[in-house]
């Protein structure tokens, strides 16, 4: 289990931190009636030994480390405030999948619009969404696009209207 990688948001990205939650396990046993500074600096050093943590954003991770730990001892939390815009292009990694993911980055760049962007190619993934046709795209979680590439002006309509 020490081996295993979680997804959190850390700010506005989504971060895979290696041992996250045997590192939570293990200092809840200890930690949990310390204070948030206290349960903040043990799992920064302790999950520090097998990520890199950049000292400028230690605040972030700290925070986002913090919630996951009140989330695991079934605490009241506050939600992860991440970006507005969260897309993901879902596909197994083909050209058709690729060109989709860089129509996408292209209509961000020229609409000049900050997003999480990310790309789904795990079978099992893809599958939890009910999708039959990739690639597909999803904003904010839904599906607007599904089996085909538009162009990059019907992408920036689209999330126009995200």
């Amino acid at each position: 289990m020490a081996d295993d990688y979680r997804q959190i948001w850390v700010g506005e990205d989504k971060i895979n931190l290696k041992g996250l939650d045997l590192a939570i396990e293990e200092i809840a046993q200890s930690h949990a009636e310390r204070t948030d500074e206290e349960i903040q600096e043990a799992l920064l050093e302790r999950l520090s030994e097998k990520n890199y943590i950049a000292d400028c954003a230690r605040k972030e991770y700290a925070e986002a480390l913090l919630r996951e730990f009140r989330k695991f001892l079934g605490q009241s939390y506050e939600e992860a405030p991440g970006p507005s815009l969260r897309i993901e292009v879902l596909g197994p990694g083909c050209s058709q999948c690729n060109h989709l993911e860089q129509t996408v980055k292209q209509a961000l760049s020229e609409m000049g619009l900050a997003a999480s962007v990310e790309h789904v190619t795990d079978i099992k993934e893809i599958g939890k969404y009910g999708l039959v046709k990739t690639p597909a795209l999803m904003i904010n979680g839904r599906c607007v696009v599904s089996g085909t590439v538009p162009p990059v002006k019907k992408i920036k309509e689209l999330l126009g209207k995200a």
